[in-house]
Formats: C-alpha cells, structure tokens, sequence
C-alpha cells in the first residue's frame, strides 16, 4: 500500500474521530442546557434544546424522556380542550421513543397503562385500541400495572365490550377477581404503613419529615384505591347479581362439575353475592369438597353449618379453614368470621384474638378495629376500678375507632362519628386536672392494655 494512500486512509479515521468527538460534546452541551432550564421548570426555554437532543441525540440520556414528559405534562394542564389531545399524542410518541432507546429502564406495566390512559382520556383510537393497550400492560406485567385509576378503566372498558358482545360475562367476573385482589394487596401495602406510622406517633414518638410525606401518600393512594374498588362493584352492578350468577352457573354445572377452578369460582361468587340459599351453591361446595377439600370447602362448609345453627361445629370449619388458607385476604375474611362468631356469643377476649389475626393479615380491614373499639366501650363499667378509669375506657376505644378511619377510607366518616361518640363519654378536662400525675391508666379484665391520659 503506497504512502499516499496510507496518509488518506489516516485522515480520514481522524476526521471522523473528531465528528464523533464534536457530536458527543455538541450533545452534552446541548443536554446541560435543556436540563437545566427543564429542572427548574422553565419549559419554554427548555423545550428547542431538549427537542434538539431528542431528534440529534436519542441514546444520550434518559433524563431526555423524563423531563421531556413533564414538558409535555405542563403543556396539557395549560391547553385547551382543543389542544389536548394533540399533546396526549406527543406523550405517547415519546413513550414509545423511551422504550426503543431505553427498554431496561422502562417497565411495560407503565408503559401501556399510561398509554391507554392517555388515548381512553383524549378519546384516541377505538375502544378496542384503548383496552388492547391495558390489557398488554396488565398480562405481561401487573405487578407494575398500579395506578388506581388506570385500574379501573382497564375493567371499565372490558366490561363495555362484554355490552357490546365481545366478552363473555364469565370473562367479566375472571377478571374482577384478578383485579378486586390486585387492588387488595396495594390497599395492603399502604394500610401496612398507616398502621405502622400510626401506632409510632400513639407512642410519642415523632414521624421524620419522611416518614411523614410517606404517611400522607399511603393515606392518599389508599383512599384512591377504595374509590376505585367501589367504582368496579358499581361497574359490575346487576351483571352479578343472583338472577344473572344462577341461570348461567346452573347451565355449566353438568359440563364443568369435574373442573376444580370452574367450581372454586362459581361457588365463590355467588357466595360473595348472598346466593347461598339457591341448590346450587350446595351442590358446587358439595363438588368442591370431593375434587379437591381446601379452606374454601372448609369455610364454605362452616357457612352452612353456622346456617343450621351449628356454631361450634361452624368455628371448627372456619379454624381449619384459616390454618389452610394461603391468600393473606381470604385468611383475614375467615379470621374476621371467626371473631364475629365469638362476639355474638360474649367472648370478647377470644374475638378480638380473632380480629386481630384478622388485621394482621389485612392491615386495611378497618371494621375490625371498629369491632374491638366496641367491645371495649361496652366493657368500660366492668372492667374499670372505680369512675375515672372506666370512662378512661373510653380513651382506649376512640384511638380503635380511629385507627379504622385511618386504614380504610370509605369509613372514615363512621370511624370519626363513633370515635367523637367515644371521647364525649371519657374523662373531660376537668377530670383529668382532678386527677394529677395520671398520665396512662392500666385497664384490666379481658382488656388488658394501658391508655395514654391526653395532655390538657
């Protein structure tokens, strides 16, 4: 190879270096510019830079896509209804943008579900566009599909399509299910941290500014998703009612009285929905039991006993019902039950094990801390050593009553009602100043548990 050709072949590699080199710096300078300006939430000035890196740039950063979402967010909350739309598009298209040049950072349950939430809000695409977006989200990755609302459009929608003949209505009730428990464990999480929180400040303890923010958003989200489980309830109105669930189970039965997972959802529902007086739900439990004995034969079996008023034979279906249970939820129900049994017939100290077990496997089944609040407050004559410490009883069963609204939103307004009706019967200001240096009182008999005096 002559020399000439050598010093051009050399050259080139130089230049094309130095473009390279040119590029990636005309990029990180750029970039520091955008980002800058997008930090501070100076969009308009962002916006050319930040579009330039985009175009110029794609692989530079995935701060690109962050900020070019809250850009295009800013711009939806200022535009008109007119323009929205226009922009709902541009978000999506620099979603989709996000996934190609950055697949490991960006989770497919997002992903989606933001989409069909954009094109189900902006009136984008057909109805079948719209759920085929949820429904990708939802089967290919739940666990980050979490959006309380998102959650609820994804059935809305399914179900809009069963009224339009495109689903089937046992289809409907597979996926309430799915998503009724999906919507449970987030409620779970976040009433976890409620009652976590919670009981720290009741020791006198200070919540950190973070803890703080974290308590707040728990209590945020939680009330979202009771909203939107009650939303899905009324979204499957009548479609579940008895006249609907017992004409279509009892046309299946014969086909499908051997397929355990048919069974097990048959007789569940129409168990949730109060059709257990029909034959038919004898005969689905009767077929459960055979094909495959669980905790829901057991506990089904326990409802009819306690029907025939059977009570010790139903506490000891309900018992083995809890010990086989391995969903959190349905072992919380069967713990609730049993401690509902033990309250109707006096054992206050056993009811409330019960419905503590209960708590601790749903820490948002906020009822109850109702039911404990009470049994405490009925037991304030007897388990009190003379004025002041039983109506101190009171005391301790305002703070249950709380508790409840704090865990649970949708009984907040009862949870407050029946707490205020708590505090009128405890001690008053005066009392407590008639009684210095009290600062808690130890409540005995089945109680057991020491109350903190409030400060005047």
């Amino acid at each position: 190879m002559n020399t000439k050709l050598l010093f051009t072949i050399a050259t080139g590699c130089v230049l094309g270096a130095t473009q390279v080199s040119a590029q990636a710096t005309d990029c990180a300078t750029t970039a520091s510019i955008a980002y800058e300006h997008a930090k501070v939430k100076n969009y308009e000035a962002a916006e050319e830079p930040l579009w330039k890196v985009r175009k110029e740039c794609p692989t530079y950063s995935l701060a690109t896509y962050q900020f070019g979402e809250k850009l295009l967010k800013d711009k939806m909350k200022k535009a008109s209804d007119a323009q929205k739309s226009a922009i709902a598009k541009d978000i999506i298209a620099l979603e989709k943008e996000r996934f190609q040049y950055f697949p490991a950072k960006t989770k497919i349950g997002d992903l989606h579900s933001d989409i069909g939430q954009l094109m189900f809000d902006h009136k984008i695409g057909t109805k079948d566009a719209q759920f085929a977006e949820f429904h990708k989200a939802y089967t290919e990755d739940k666990k980050n599909f979490t959006g309380a609302k998102k959650l609820y459009t994804y059935f809305s929608l399914f179900v809009d399509l069963h009224d339009e003949g495109k689903k089937e209505l046992q289809e409907v009730f597979d996926l309430y299910d799915d998503i009724t428990e999906k919507i449970e464990e987030e409620e779970s999480k976040r009433a976890q941290i409620i009652s976590e929180f919670t009981e720290k400040e009741e020791s006198g303890t200070a919540l950190s500014s973070k803890e703080k923010r974290k308590l707040k958003n728990a209590g945020i989200n939680l009330a979202a998703f009771s909203k939107v489980k009650a939303g899905i309830n009324q979204k499957l109105g009548v479609r579940a009612d008895c006249s609907n669930l017992i004409p279509l189970y009892t046309s299946q039965f014969d086909a499908k009285k051997e397929d355990i997972k048919w069974i097990k959802s048959a007789s569940r529902r129409m168990y949730a929905k109060e059709c257990t007086d029909d034959p038919l739900f004898f005969k689905l439990v009767e077929s459960q039991h055979k094909l495959e004995p669980s905790a829901k034969t057991a506990y089904y079996l326990g409802i009819l006993a306690k029907k025939d008023n059977k009570t010790s034979v139903a506490l000891k279906y309900f018992n083995q019902s809890a010990e086989m249970e391995e969903k959190a939820s349905d072992k919380a129900k069967v713990y609730f039950r049993i401690g509902e049994v033990l309250k109707k017939q006096g054992s206050k100290g056993k009811a409330r094990t019960y419905y503590r077990k209960a708590l601790k496997y749903k820490p948002s089944l906020g009822t109850a801390y109702l039911r404990i609040a009470s049994m405490i407050a009925s037991s304030a004559n007897s388990c009190g050593t003379d004025v002041f410490s039983k109506r101190a009883v009171y005391w301790l069963a305002e703070n249950y009553a709380r508790r409840a609204g704090k865990v649970d939103p949708s009984l907040k307004s009862t949870a407050s009602k029946t707490a205020a009706n708590y505090k009128a019967k405890a001690p008053s200001k005066t009392d407590i100043f008639n009684n210095p240096g009290v600062t808690s009182v130890a409540i005995g008999c089945w109680i057991g548990e020491t109350v903190k005096v409030p400060k005047l």
